[in-house]
């Protein structure tokens, strides 16, 4: 991590006084003079490397608490973040981006329980979408939406956030994927982060699985559909779901040339956000707004591995569960057939008998 001070950016800060390292006897990292620490360590270290060398001493912790640190981090991870609107709820967090930071960067997956939520908790008035997608490390997309959650209108109707508008579309350089290979390769090499921030209750999560979770091509139109997303608690007031699928799905179409062929350039024409409990039914909006606030004040999980196989396995328990109700109602039909003959037979022999 540390860098020799015979290089000419750190030879500058180098003097006699401070202990050299020779073959036999290592300096202290307390050694190293604080410009270098600040300018050419702290300043090249991500976010949970630099969450890590905070705890080292009390030094590093000071040094690595500094609000341009992590303003700068956060940036480079989420570039939409760089909105006036973002930067300015950010700086109202109770430790500005570092805060942000630790609720963004994570996935939120362990609801707190309804009746831990203090009495005079309100629902978010307002939330705020900060987008961004990358190709092959390239970011390809980014910005932000800000959707009023009070109206009417938003708690009766489906949840869904739209970052396209309906006849807007983003042109990208993404290889179509005319084929199942290609279709594999687009599931690695595209990043998408959705990071939803309350900017009353002053929280963040990210919402989405960093790579797709599958990659869909329709065979006669050639339409593909990216999907992302995580699974957070259920448990909506009044209700039974015990997990719900905070689901992200990416549309795109081929364009075409005069000839009509097809170039290797796709457009993106949908970017939506939507939430769908185990019975695949999608949430409203005040539902919605219910487990965003319980998975915001919820525990945080760090592995991006875990975040692709919860919604595998969401979808799994989704598909059982629709097997088991297919069979109920299969097996009710089969007595309602039954009942149904049966008593026709009844009526027939009651009725050959009398005459």
């Amino acid at each position: 991590m540390a860098r020799s001070c015979t290089s000419p950016p750190l030879q500058a800060h180098c003097s006699s006084d401070i202990p050299t390292v020779d073959q036999n006897n290592a300096a202290p990292i307390s050694a190293i003079h604080q410009d270098i620490i600040e300018t050419h360590i702290l300043t090249r270290l991500d976010g949970p490397t630099l969450a890590s060398a905070s705890c080292a001493s009390t030094q590093f912790h000071a040094l690595a608490s500094q609000e341009n640190l992590w303003t700068d981090i956060c940036r480079s991870t989420w570039p939409s973040t760089t909105s006036p609107r973002v930067s300015h709820v950010i700086s109202s967090f109770h430790n500005g981006s570092r805060s942000f930071f630790s609720d963004a960067f994570p996935l939120a997956t362990e609801p707190v329980n309804s009746r831990d939520l203090p009495r005079s908790s309100h629902l978010p008035s307002e939330l705020i979408s900060a987008v961004d997608i990358y190709y092959k490390k390239e970011l390809i997309f980014s910005k932000v939406v800000e959707t009023e959650t009070v109206s009417a209108w938003f708690n009766c109707s489906p949840f869904r956030v739209d970052l396209l508008d309906p006849k807007e579309a983003v042109s990208t350089r993404i290889p179509h994927p005319d084929k199942d290979d290609r279709c594999r390769e687009l599931e690695e090499d595209m990043e998408l982060s959705w990071i939803v921030i309350d900017p009353i209750g002053k929280r963040a999560m990210d919402l989405s699985s960093k790579r797709a979770v599958s990659v869909q091509r329709h065979w006669l139109s050639g339409e593909v559909q990216i999907k992302f997303g995580c699974v957070v608690g259920g448990g909506v007031m009044g209700g039974g779901r015990e997990w719900v699928q905070c689901g992200v799905v990416v549309t795109a179409t081929a364009t075409a040339t005069a000839t009509g062929e097809m170039q290797v350039q796709m457009q993106m024409r949908e970017v939506s956000l939507v939430m769908e409990d185990m019975d695949g039914m999608y949430l409203n909006g005040n539902d919605s707004l219910v487990v965003l606030k319980r998975a915001l004040e919820g525990k945080r999980g760090k592995s991006e591995v875990g975040r692709k196989k919860q919604v595998e396995d969401f979808l799994g328990r989704k598909r059982e569960r629709k097997e088991r109700r297919s069979r109920r109602e299969g097996t009710l039909d089969m007595l309602c057939v039954a009942f149904g003959v049966f008593a026709f037979a009844s009526s027939a022999s009651f009725l050959f008998f009398k005459h």
